[in-house]
């Protein structure tokens, strides 16, 4: 007995068994569900067209037919010049979208004939048993062991790709604060205002809110890899422009643009690490990961202060360029981990798909992930209570990251009359707070919510997963630590208590901001499964960078005008009044 997509026959009697159109369907998209969270429910959505649906499926959800089956969808006759019957993997989804589901849907009485000229080949011209094989295998990792599926690299491999893309994220979000030190030296130099000045900073995160769109669909079609061969390159031209520049007009440019092209590396990365991940670990490892980039963006204030009493301004953007010019050659030797795009490969190795047949899909793939990374998260941000506040609370919080960054340096001259070497080790406090930020994430996840699952697997079928409240447990706590640890460090630095206790509780507040981010990020994750939690992820980008971008634009004014004490209050009583939105 041998199966084609719901088409049985026995070989000794010869007997062939055709589904109806309604069972075929049935199956292939259970089986689709089944593989890569293809989502039922978008065919009965008004508001959503068939095609999305279909385009939102990945190399997992392969439908492997004869090219035949086809025909009678694009009004091609049965054995139309198209040579050989051959099998496909994953024949064009742009084929199908219109063809399958309208042909299905308006009259379903052409695909049982089509299956019936089908099977009127006889079966020679239905797979082998070793064509079925390779069809499995394209479809899906071979087992538990395929040497293909990035958690089967060796320890080495894994630890060596980990540790690369971990480092470019941590080099962008870095590029992005060493410049603040910086921002009163051109100033002056080139006699522009504050809020000009700081431009270049602003203009930085505003990048990073675009550089999705571009990193996502070269993600899609061509691989994680490619995105950083791509992508690093062009960030290290923008900064090289940005260290050159004669005037804050192109440096604002220059920054700007490097934010756009080195944001996928950031949002890449977290991707490629879960390919490597076993889902268990999940929340650990991203975790882990969340606390790298805030560590960048904290720590380049830091150097970036030294480098401009040794070097000058110019340096704060070489350095950036260095390191990321020795990260790119580590890049090169790492390996391919998207699934999709790893079966897709498979598919061509074996002759089940031409290597032509992506080509045609590359306009399709922008329209969706500006569907998925613009359209819907917007929808999502609007419509969705949950991605609201959840969205409006991260993005206060990342804006609370380059509130420090700015006023950090301006507390420590204001309250303690630091030199320019007390002012860059001021960083010191909110640095070392987002370092060891993912201990007690790590802890609560180890402790609690994997505990939690693994009783909740043995006491609950397969199906029923946990709900994804057990996430917030590091938000709750750091929710309220947040605005007691800036109170603190407000009014202490006003009082002019020993500098070590505001940059104790800088610290302690740069903690709790990245336990809400990672605990709340993970949450939404859970809860919108991989179709809806990839735009609920983009829903927070947006305000995440958006908040970003507007910060330092009026942080040190206010904290000129009112002092550290009530600058930080009224920031504590901010985040005090989002504190219950993880308990709701």
């Amino acid at each position: 007995m041998w199966r084609l997509e719901g088409v049985t026959q026995n070989q000794e009697t010869d007997e062939v068994d055709v589904p109806t159109p309604a069972e075929y369907w049935t199956d292939w998209v259970q089986k689709s569900d089944a593989n890569a969270a293809f989502d039922l429910d978008l065919l009965d959505d008004p508001e959503v067209e068939p095609s999305e649906s279909f385009f939102n499926s990945t190399a997992d959800d392969v439908l492997l037919v004869d090219d035949s089956l086809f025909d009678m969808f694009d009004g091609a006759e049965s054995g139309a010049s198209r040579g050989p019957p051959r099998l496909q993997a994953r024949r064009s989804c742009y084929l199908a979208e219109h063809s399958v589901i309208e042909g299905l849907m308006v009259n379903p009485s052409l695909f049982t004939q089509g299956m019936e000229r089908q099977l009127e080949k006889g079966p020679q011209s239905l797979p082998t048993n070793q064509e079925v094989q390779h069809i499995d295998i394209a479809r899906d990792w071979s087992g538990p062991d395929d040497p293909e599926n990035p958690r089967n690299f060796s320890l080495c491999m894994r630890l060596f790709g980990t540790v690369t893309v971990t480092s470019l994220a941590f080099v962008v979000a870095f590029a992005g604060g060493i410049y603040a030190p910086a921002q009163n030296e051109l100033i002056k130099s080139w006699g522009c205002s504050y809020e000009i000045g700081v431009l270049p900073l602003s203009l930085y995160n505003l990048g990073l809110s675009l550089g999705p769109i571009i990193g996502a669909p070269l993600s899609e079609k061509y691989g994680r890899k490619a995105v950083y061969i791509v992508n690093t390159p062009i960030f290290i031209l923008f900064m090289a422009g940005a260290g050159f520049s004669n005037s804050i007009s192109s440096l604002i440019i220059c920054r700007f643009c490097a934010g756009v092209f080195g944001s996928p590396n950031i949002n890449n990365a977290s991707a490629t690490i879960l390919d490597y991940t076993p889902d268990l670990h999940r929340g650990v490892v991203l975790g882990m990961y969340y606390s790298i980039p805030t560590v960048g963006a904290t720590l380049g204030p830091l150097v970036g202060g030294f480098l401009i009493e040794e070097r000058g301004w110019r340096w704060t953007q070489w350095v950036p360029i260095i390191v990321a010019s020795a990260l790119y050659i580590q890049v090169l030797f790492t390996k391919e981990t998207y699934k999709a795009v790893i079966l897709q490969r498979r598919a061509i190795r074996l002759g089940l798909m031409d290597a032509s047949s992506q080509r045609i899909s590359v306009l399709k793939s922008f329209r969706h992930f500006f569907v998925t990374l613009i359209q819907r998260p917007i929808h999502m941000l609007c419509t969705e209570p949950i991605v609201t506040f959840v969205s409006l609370y991260n993005g206060l919080i990342y804006g609370l990251i380059y509130a420090f960054v700015i006023s950090v340096p301006w507390i420590s001259t204001t309250y303690y009359n630091f030199d320019k070497t007390g002012e860059a080790l001021s960083y010191l406090g909110v640095s070392l707070g987002s370092l060891i930020a993912c201990l007690p994430f790590a802890t609560v996840d180890i402790m609690f919510y994997q505990k939690h699952l693994l009783l909740w697997k043995q006491t609950h079928p397969p199906s029923e997963k946990m709900p994804p409240e057990h996430r917030l447990l590091s938000a709750l706590i750091g929710s309220f630590l947040l605005p007691a640890s800036l109170l603190i460090a407000g009014w202490t630095a006003e009082n002019r208590i020993h500098w070590i206790v505001p940059i104790f509780f800088q610290g302690m507040a740069t903690l709790a901001c990245l336990l809400v981010y990672a605990g709340a990020n993970l949450f939404m994750l859970d809860s919108y499964g991989p179709l809806y939690g990839a735009s609920a992820s983009g829903a927070m980008m947006f305000s995440r960078y958006l908040l970003g971008f507007a910060f330092p634009m009026f942080t040190l004014q206010m904290f000129e005008k009112l002092g550290a004490g009530w600058a930080t209050s009224i920031l504590a009583l901010l985040t005090f009044a989002m504190a219950p939105i993880p308990c709701a």
